[in-house]
């Protein structure tokens, strides 16, 4: 994989709240010089099938274009205690990307979310989690949870306080942008300003933009 390609593990479709088909939104992607697009729209109990839906609209997408578009879902709003569960539900309806729409600044998310995606051997990211805790962070490094660095206005508010205790613990960040809408999608020049932004090293760039994304990728059997 080219270094200046990019890799973006969180965003929607008109599955959910987003702008575009998912055809649209990955041919996008693609022009931009994505690599790699998860699909992952926003579920909770009353619409985890759709994650179903979506897996058999990527492997149509899979088979013929060469960027490589991966099924998933975003947990959102529910309640704590229930997040495992419907993780592995989306799992068996054909998500392989499990985001969890984290504890963030500009959004009510019940308070105990953060800990209880970090829990869950099922989760691969808890998306923008702005209010997550050094404890938390600790559980999700234990778990294997990557914490993402969000391009989303007002989920971005939250990116230096990630990144600092991320890298203090040594978390798998990877920077997302939670995409809703054509102008969301960025390259990989602006991701690398985004990241900076946030803080992080020039010398950790490459893994917050390459290598931690491609181990979320790797441990579902995804190479790109």
């Amino acid at each position: 994989m080219s270094i200046d390609k990019r890799i973006d593990l969180h965003t929607h479709s008109i599955f959910s709240d987003g702008e575009l088909l998912p055809s649209e939104l990955v041919r996008r992607a693609d022009v931009l010089g994505h690599n790699a697009l998860a699909i992952t729209d926003h579920v909770d109990a009353s619409n985890i099938q759709i994650a179903e839906d979506i897996a058999k609209i990527v492997n149509d997408m899979r088979d013929y274009w060469d960027i490589e578009v991966i099924p998933g879902v975003e947990i959102t709003h529910v309640p704590p205690e229930i997040i495992d569960k419907l993780a592995n539900k989306a799992r068996n309806y054909g998500a392989e990307i499990v985001v969890v729409h984290g504890e963030t600044i500009v959004e009510p998310v019940k308070a105990g979310t953060n800990r209880m995606a970090a829990e869950s051997p099922s989760v691969d990211i808890i998306g923008h989690p702005g209010l997550i805790t050094e404890e938390e962070v600790q559980i999700a490094v234990d778990n294997d949870v990557s914490l993402e660095i969000s391009a989303r206005g007002g989920h971005c508010l939250g990116n230096g306080h990630v990144a600092k205790l991320g890298l203090e613990y040594g978390a798998n960040l990877v920077l997302d942008t939670d995409t809703h809408a054509p102008g969301d999608l960025i390259d990989y020049k602006l991701a690398k300003r985004i990241a900076l932004g946030a803080q992080i090293p020039e010398d950790e760039l490459i893994n917050v933009l390459k290598n931690n994304p491609e181990k979320v990728l790797k441990k579902h059997g995804i190479k790109i």
